[in-house]
């Protein structure tokens, strides 16, 4: 059997071994090889769009193409080149300051690749979220073994194939299977493990890798707001939060979840929502640009949300009514939901779909303290011109990541860290936060020369009125 096939628990082992033994004959690789293989995972992306568009729309049903040529492989590929201009400066040893009774010493920190790093991959981006972080891993000088998820089939299938015509599988590794896979994945002894996903499955993968005291990166989720200020058009936000909100259908991490407007204004978000969406998709939900979702359990799930909202008094606006195509394609038309009550199942899960919660406020502070009385989100989204308002919304909330006047746009700046933050998650990888991620910066205290006077000799012992002097001057007296 292939390794790189394995759909089995009982297989993991050797292939972890098998990376543990390749880095072990090369601990540190060079800049040149490092970079020639963040140039082949480049070439694999840019070498084979069509067949990425075909895997995507194969596994979700119908996944816009557009789409994922921006999400999955332009995203992709702009991370892959920056980290190619940087890796160089990044690999530099940091030097660091050196007090003056040590002298003449001096510190620094080397960067040094990890071993044999985990990556976890969802199933709503599974080219970026796989890709990004193993050219981060890559950059760093690890091996990898990247657990796709059991919903993308055909993604994982087209990644094994590719990824194996440029790396050995002791290199990087494509491993498929289902949740039990994913339990002994998470419990190998990992030098890293990067996992994206949802908290409930973050912190049972936390706990496993706690076993065997694997630093994680967990990059979770929760409920992401937008808040607008009433000095913004609101027909302006309506469209970009449409759009944030239906790209991939709403299955995005950072995708808003719901929007505090101005109070009074719902009657117009309702409006320039509706004209938005049959301008951008003339077809409604059977348009080519608007993506399925991803499996049949997910479109129930989202169906009752919206149900049991609008059973509890929620007013729910529909931009198409939905009909036996809708079920049949997994098509679920973007809709608002207005007004939920708290104890509502919409505002206490994860969306992760295209629907909107509204709700009203008489303020910015209002929308504030609203944010501060739940869980810190992954993003945070403020419309509005004021520079005094917006000081206050990022000085007064904590998110992960925040965009001003736009949605998830955030993500895709490859000079960003991308994190979460309390139950969002923790750690943070693109561009140089992902080198790092992937690396142990190691400290250096070098003394110059031997024999040479240094400050630390005054203070050997036997101990004399100089030295307990010089004792007290560096602070201990």
């Amino acid at each position: 059997m292939n390794p790189l096939e394995v759909v089995n628990s009982s297989a993991l082992l050797p292939i972890f071994e098998a990376q543990q033994q390749a880095f072990a004959q090369n601990r540190n690789p060079a800049w040149e090889t490092r970079i020639k293989h963040l140039k082949q995972l480049k070439l694999m992306l840019q070498s084979n769009i069509p067949a990425f568009e075909k895997a995507l729309s194969d596994d979700f049903g119908h996944r816009s193409s557009d789409e994922t040529r921006v999400a999955e492989i332009a995203g992709t590929v702009a991370n892959i080149e920056y980290t190619i201009k940087h890796l160089a400066k990044w690999m530099a040893p940091e030097g660091r300051s050196t007090s003056i009774w040590f002298k003449p010493a001096d510190n620094k920190l080397i960067p040094q690749p990890l071993g044999v790093a985990a990556v976890m991959v969802p199933w709503n981006y599974p080219v970026n979220l796989s890709i990004v972080p193993l050219a981060s891993a890559l950059a760093a000088g690890n091996r990898c073994m990247i657990k796709m998820s059991e919903l993308t089939p055909s993604t994982e299938k087209l990644l094994r194939k590719l990824l194996a015509e440029y790396f050995a599988e002791d290199h990087v590794s494509i491993i498929g299977g289902d949740s039990s896979v994913a339990a002994e994945f998470s419990s190998l002894p990992f030098d890293h493990i990067l996992f994206t996903g949802s908290t409930n499955v973050g912190k049972k993968v936390m706990a496993a890798a706690a076993r065997n005291l694997t630093p994680v990166t967990l990059e979770l989720g929760g409920k992401s707001p937008v808040i607008v200020s009433k000095d913004y058009p609101l027909e302006e936000a309506s469209q970009r939060i449409l759009w944030g909100k239906t790209t991939n259908a709403g299955q995005t991490c950072v995708a808003p979840d719901y929007a505090l407007i101005p109070r009074g204004k719902t009657d117009d978000l309702k409006v320039w929502m509706s004209r938005h969406f049959r301008t951008m998709f003339p077809k409604g939900a059977d348009s080519p640009d608007y993506t399925s979702i991803i499996d049949e359990v997910n479109f129930i799930r989202l169906n009752r949300l919206i149900d049991d909202a609008e059973k509890k008094g929620a007013e729910v606006v529909r931009m198409e009514n939905p009909t036996d195509f809708h079920q049949k394609r997994k098509k679920l038309p973007f809709t608002l939901v207005i007004n939920p009550p708290e104890d509502s199942l919409i505002m206490k899960e994860e969306i992760f779909g295209p629907i909107l919660i509204v709700l009203e406020v008489d303020s910015v502070d209002e929308a504030i303290d609203y944010v501060n009385d739940r869980e810190r989100p992954l993003a945070l989204y403020y419309f509005g011109h004021s520079e005094s308002e917006r000081e206050n919304v990022l000085k007064n909330t904590i998110a992960g990541c925040v965009a001003i006047n736009d949605v998830l746009m955030q993500y895709l700046q490859v000079s960003l860290p991308f994190g979460g933050v309390g139950s969002s998650g923790f750690g943070s990888y693109h561009g140089r936060e992902g080198f790092d991620t992937f690396s142990h910066k190691k400290s250096v205290f070098t003394q110059r020369g031997v024999g040479r006077f240094t400050g630390t000799k005054l203070i050997y012992p036997p101990y004399t009125s100089l030295g307990r002097s010089i004792i007290k001057m560096m602070g201990g007296g």
